[in-house]
């Protein structure tokens, strides 16, 4: 059976800064693979380098975008090196770099493109870097995401039940994995805004905040009903899995909407940010209740969004009967889980395995994801 230690680095749509983990895998069957975190950390961007990405986002001059992309690609090597460090690993004894980079713009079905060096990573760092995950399931017919899957159902799937793992990052997605992770069973999709829209309408209300801490903000507000169902009945939400999304739609536009809806509704900030909130609880129990027909009796929580009480207890809420809890009660840190999934495709890629699940991503077959760059 084959083992190995990957670096894995994700950035992630809610522009926070990057996460980076050292895991040790090692085979238990071609199936199953058990994890070891041995270490994690999180670089988060500077205000200037968290305004250079989101302007990407929204266009950009080639010198721009050339630039951006060798400069992330320094700032995903300062996180490996970082984590490695703590890790105590020597750089000799880690298999590859894996990493996703950032997303600037994803069109499923057509096109996507992640942006970071990694010949800048490999340069800096003397270690093999896999990285561009997303574009081969693309070629084949798919989305392109979620790639998430393929971890949760080798790494984290229930020996005994049907399970779900939602991460709420900028964007959330789902993963239903059946009873010792059999790829066949597994399906996955994206349920619409994780944080971005949260975080979005917190910025633009309160500037001097990136997000609602602990959820506060929402907690003291009374969501606009009316206004999140108006908003539940946009295609994206009723169209049927695989699907995936991004900032493509939920963008800086969808939260002026959002706030000049709730305002001409007489709503304070908190109101406002409260109805933020109900949006992504309810599109989340909304994309269960539509979509999931397996006998799914609970699901663990994930990312940044899982930090936020006011969320978690509205996607409890609105969810029920079907458990949530933290992924962290049941695993690790929650925050390193797509880190790790992402270490797991650099795993797979050096073991010449297939990363993606085509009952997710909707690809033709499965096939080896990543890109090569020698140390």
């Amino acid at each position: 059976m084959s083992s190995g230690v990957v670096v894995g680095l994700m950035s992630g749509t809610s522009l926070d800064g990057i996460s980076a983990a050292v895991a040790r895998f090692k085979d238990v069957s071609r199936s199953r693979i058990d994890v070891e975190l041995l270490g994690f950390t999180s670089r988060a961007y500077s205000p200037t380098e968290r305004a250079r990405l989101a302007a990407a986002l929204g266009g950009g001059t080639p010198s721009e975008y050339c630039r951006l992309n060798f400069d992330l690609g320094g700032w995903l090597a300062d996180a490996a090196i970082e984590v490695m460090g703590e890790a105590g690993i020597a750089r000799a004894g880690i298999a590859a770099i894996a990493t996703h980079g950032q997303t600037i713009w994803h069109e499923p079905g057509h096109s996507t493109w992640q942006m970071g060096e990694a010949a800048v990573i490999a340069e800096r760092t003397g270690i093999n870097v896999i990285s561009d995950f997303r574009v081969r399931d693309v070629a084949a017919g798919g989305q392109g995401a979620p790639l998430v899957p393929i971890a949760d159902a080798m790494l984290f799937a229930s020996d005994s039940a049907w399970r779900g793992l939602q991460n709420l990052g900028g964007i959330g997605n789902i993963t239903v994995v059946p009873p010792g992770g059999v790829l066949e069973g597994v399906r996955a999709f994206d349920t619409g805004p994780g944080v971005v829209i949260i975080d979005g309408v917190t910025h633009a209300l309160r500037p001097d905040l990136a997000y609602d801490v602990d959820g506060k903000l929402a907690a003291a507000g009374r969501p606009r009903l009316d206004l999140v169902k108006e908003l539940l009945s946009a295609p994206y939400f009723e169209a049927p899995p695989p699907k995936s999304t991004g900032r493509e739609l939920f963008n800086s536009d969808y939260v002026t909407k959002l706030i000049s809806r709730a305002r001409s509704d007489g709503a304070t900030d908190e109101d406002i940010i409260a109805t933020a909130v109900h949006l992504t609880a309810e599109s989340v129990a909304d994309a269960y209740r539509r979509f999931i027909a397996e006998p799914v009796e609970e699901v663990l929580v994930s990312g940044g969004g899982a930090k936020n009480p006011t969320l978690f207890a509205a996607i409890q809420k609105a969810a029920a009967p079907i458990r949530i809890r933290h992924f962290e009660d049941v695993y690790f840190d929650g925050e390193a889980k797509e880190a790790v999934a992402f270490a797991l495709l650099g795993y797979l890629y050096v073991t010449n395995r297939a990363g993606n699940v085509p009952t997710a991503t909707g690809a033709r077959g499965q096939r080896i994801l990543g890109k090569l760059t020698p140390r």
